[in-house]
């Protein structure tokens, strides 16, 4: 008979069971918590939401939590970054953070009702978002999505984040919270160390950068390039004279304290003539604002110029450069800018392809980074080769100058193309000469003046890096990330308008808070060229220009450590056997024919007519400077054809991915060079521990550290580069790149003219 009751099971499972995703998914998001900086609080944060990483499908797209503090927003989440196999990270900022300041526009979308709104502060939000696009300063587009979020949180996260990114008062940027917290609490520290004030390390000398806040400052600069017949002046001392001045510059010998406060009245800003540098000839480079006072011009500027000339060694004259009549102006550099951003996140990219180059030319960016550098060449010249003292002058005396006089002194001065040479030509030309950074960079979101001419600066710099890359100590990298610190409200090196804005604003915030600052005029913030506060030593080390030749080099010799210096003759052994029109870049003898955008074009004419016969001295002057071999030394002169200006890529396409390059890009050959030059180091290592002369113990320790971020394993290094190399290393991860909406909708949609990026206007009707 067949029994009633049910079999017993057979089968036998040995995996293991499954969790169930849905249950176990809540939890950990819950636990997920930000990490948070001294004064930094949690404004709104909103669960499930998913961060879009790849262009045409979800599958690569990540889960978490979005926080909006007073710094940043953060996107936190446990899952792993797809095809991630790189670890760089800024100590300040998680993977996938972005500062408030450098957000540029806030897009809210709803699918349902296919509506998009761009959020300005205080403003309110008719509809539930199911999308939040965030572009950002740097170029970077970051998209997330709401699907599984409750709907009344995300909208409640995009208006904080609209609020907080935009804020009415200077005095409401972190920077001013964390100093806060940190004067409250002495005993916090940030990644190990005190984050208050000071100039910031060497990253290779250990030298400290120059702050030029004091008169020693200043005084030790006047001696490093033996102006002597210039003096630090301290009539502007507790901004006494003006407010958009430092407390300490240097000014002609012949000129009185009591002289110079009576001439202030008449120039724009009470901006008087600021010295900047002194050629070894004595030649000398001077920053001046116009003079407002008509009837008094001419007798002013009379004297002026008669004090720098007793200050010149022959005596020599005085060249003016009209900077607002020979460059464009910051409207001009900002329209190109906008142009220039609207290139680079059309998409999509490849449907542009045709037409780009045209494009980028339409832009006119490369032609202001052109017009830039080919000026200063020129007044280089009058420097060099005339003898002759150059006055830049302008409306206020502090843009365009800026960016012409720290030209001019990286051309001429190998100095300021080290590390700690170039942040102090910083601190020198861009900080204490009162660059409005706060206006120009618009950390308040409210200014109608900004403009950019530091990235411009950097591009030009960029420019003859890419030109004479053994010139420099720094890499392209550095570059990029000093244009990215100066879009984070912690550093006070790119947070105000001036040092007396500083000093006056950070006081009352000290008052209100009953912070005592004892002898310190205002608070202390953090300085950006401590670089520690951001990344770590190894990291820290991508900085370096492994092509860099120094002053000298150390060798060893016969037991000895000697000094090998290289001269124009090492330099020309170099270059034996290559045909003459190929030396120093020279394409062919054409290039030494006047052109367009020419360095041997006639000098303009600013203030007075070139004497007859210079435009042909000057034209002799490039001819016979670009026939001869570079002195990375001494100065260098850019290369202006069109092939020799070009677009900065690492910096502009970094999170573009369709110009990703594996395995490809520039960061091959510095890789690849980064081996050679720590296999050199390696070498000298080995030479100074086979020797037991005891005064080579010093220098031994001193080379046990490589300098390089990429290291040989051994001598003749055979290595592949690793896997996580891009044209774009370090700052874009694979994987973690976005730019198409889920719904196939283009981002260009919103791109229409400079609207996403200069107005906060509804893109659609929301009734």
């Amino acid at each position: 008979m067949f029994s009633l009751r049910q079999p017993k099971p057979t089968f036998k499972s040995y995996l293991l069971p499954q969790a169930d995703d849905s249950i176990a998914s809540e939890p950990r998001i819950k636990k997920l918590e930000p990490v948070l900086l001294p004064g930094e609080i949690v404004v709104n944060e909103v669960n499930f939401v998913r961060k879009c990483i790849a262009t045409d499908t979800s599958q690569y797209d990540l889960w978490g939590k979005l926080v909006c503090t007073n710094f940043k927003i953060s996107f936190i989440t446990d899952d792993s970054m797809p095809l991630q196999k790189f670890h760089y990270k800024n100590l300040l900022l998680g993977e996938h953070d972005v500062p408030l300041t450098c957000i540029e526009q806030i897009v809210t979308v709803n699918d349902t009702k296919r509506k998009q709104k761009v959020l300005g502060p205080n403003q309110k939000l008719k509809f539930n978002p199911t999308e939040l696009i965030i572009y950002c300063k740097d170029f970077r587009i970051v998209r997330f999505r709401f699907d599984e979020a409750g709907p009344e949180s995300a909208k409640k996260v995009c208006l904080a984040i609209a609020h907080y990114s935009q804020p009415t008062d200077l005095q409401l940027l972190f920077a001013f919270e964390y100093v806060g917290e940190i004067y409250h609490n002495p005993a916090k520290k940030v990644n190990g160390i005190d984050p208050g004030g000071g100039g910031g390390i060497g990253i290779a000398s250990g030298q400290q950068t120059p702050l030029f806040e004091t008169y020693s400052d200043w005084d030790r600069e006047i001696k490093r390039t033996g102006a002597s017949e210039w003096r630090v002046c301290s009539v502007n001392e507790g901004y006494m004279i003006s407010t958009c001045l430092p407390e300490y510059f240097v000014v002609p010998s012949s000129l009185a304290d009591q002289d110079l406060k009576l001439y202030s009245y008449s120039f724009i800003g009470r901006r008087m003539p600021l010295w900047s540098w002194n050629h070894p000839n004595g030649s000398a480079l001077v920053r001046m604002a116009n003079i407002k006072d008509v009837l008094q011009q001419r007798r002013i500027d009379q004297r002026i110029c008669n004090a720098i000339t007793r200050s010149h060694p022959l005596r020599s004259d005085v060249y003016k450069s009209d900077l607002d009549k020979c460059l464009p102006n910051i409207q001009e550099i900002q329209a190109a800018h906008i142009k220039l951003k609207q290139l680079c996140v059309n998409e999509p990219f490849d449907e542009t392809e045709e037409k780009w180059l045209s494009s980028l030319e339409n832009t006119r960016w490369l032609e202001y980074i052109r017009a830039f550098l080919k000026h200063s060449a020129e007044l280089v010249y009058m420097m060099e080769c005339k003898h002759v003292s150059v006055v830049l002058q302008e409306e206020e005396g502090r843009d365009l100058s800026c960016l012409a006089a720290s030209l001019i002194q990286v051309m001429l001065d190998p100095y300021f193309r080290t590390i700690v040479g170039f942040q102090s030509l910083i601190q020198k030309e861009w900080v204490m000469a009162g660059y409005q950074f706060l206006d120009r960079c618009n950390h308040l979101k409210r200014s109608d003046k900004e403009s950019p001419l530091f990235l411009m600066f950097l591009d030009c710099v960029w420019q003859l890096l890419e030109q004479y890359p053994a010139a420099f100590e720094f890499s392209e990298v550095y570059l990029t990330i000093l244009h990215d610190s100066a879009r984070i409200s912690l550093f006070g090196t790119f947070l105000f308008n001036c040092p007396h804005q500083r000093v006056k604003e950070s006081t009352e915030f000290a008052i209100s808070k009953n912070i005592q600052l004892g002898d310190e005029k205002g608070l202390r913030f953090p300085c950006v060229w401590d670089w520690s506060l951001q990344f770590t030593s190894q990291d820290r080390l991508l900085f370096h220009n492994p092509l860099y030749i120094g002053k000298s080099t150390p060798s060893v010799h016969n037991g000895a450590l000697r000094t090998f210096k290289r001269s124009k003759k090492n330099y020309s052994s170099t270059l034996r056997g290559v045909p003459p029109a190929l030396k120093n870049g020279i394409i062919n003898e054409q290039e030494f024919l006047p052109r367009r955008n020419s360095l041997i074009l006639k000098l303009k004419p600013d203030f007075f007519q070139p004497a007859e016969g210079q435009s042909h001295s000057m034209e002799q002057y490039f001819r016979d400077w670009f026939a001869k071999p570079v002195d990375l030394h001494g100065v260098i002169l850019p290369h202006l054809s069109g092939t020799q200006i070009k677009l900065w890529k690492l910096c502009y396409f970094r999170w573009v991915p369709e110009t990703q390059i594996s395995h490809g890009g520039s960061i091959t050959a510095f890789h690849r060079v980064s081996l050679l030059a720590d296999e050199v180091d390696m070498l000298n290592r080995n030479l100074r521990q086979c020797k037991s002369n005891s005064s080579l113990q010093g220098h031994c320790l001193e080379l046990d550290q490589s300098r390089m971020y990429f290291r040989a394993n051994g001598l003749n290094d055979t290595s592949a580069a690793p896997d996580f190399l891009s044209s774009s290393f370090p700052f874009s991860p694979v994987g973690n790149l976005c730019r198409r909406s889920i719904l196939g909708t283009p981002l260009s949609k919103f791109l229409s003219g400079a609207k996403i990026w200069l107005s906060t206007e509804t893109l659609a009707n929301e009734d």
